[in-house]
């Protein structure tokens, strides 16, 4: 039994990693990526607008996420339970929406000691991106286990 759930475990984690990339870097728009992270302090720009980008953003990314982990499992042959499914999606959505407001996971970085790694824009390195991609890997991990479970 173990190994079964090791291969599931597996199988959701790629699944679920391939999806985010295809929805973060090919299906998001433009607008949604330059948009999603707005607040009230962005210069000209109202805080709404941050959050119905992102909510859009989102709700792509997750229903990526969804069809290629249900078509995947299929083609695998894996015996995907719904509540586990949907439990694995709302986590991965709600983390999701938390780190690409940019503001609540800049204040993670800064209460951890990362203030300076998250502002870091050089020397072909970008503090924000790669903190943001960790936070995504972690929690579509747990996703996966939620899946698997």
């Amino acid at each position: 039994m173990n190994s079964v759930r090791a291969a599931r475990f597996a199988a959701a984690y790629a699944l679920l990693r391939a999806a985010a990339d295809v929805a973060d870097h090919w299906i998001q728009s433009d607008h949604q990526a330059q948009t999603k992270g707005q607040h009230d302090h962005t210069e000209g720009q109202s805080s709404a607008a941050g959050h119905r980008a992102c909510a859009a953003h989102v709700a792509s990314y997750t229903a990526t996420q969804g069809a290629v982990l249900l078509a995947g499992g299929a083609v695998l042959g894996l015996r995907l339970r719904p509540a586990p499914v949907a439990a694995a999606l709302a986590l991965s959505a709600v983390t999701h929406y938390i780190a690409d407001r940019r503001e609540p996971l800049r204040r993670v970085a800064d209460a951890t000691g990362k203030a300076n790694f998250v502002r870091l824009a050089d020397h072909g390195m970008n503090g924000a991106y790669a903190l943001d991609q960790a936070w995504h890997h972690a929690f579509e991990t747990a996703a996966a286990l939620i899946v698997s479970a």
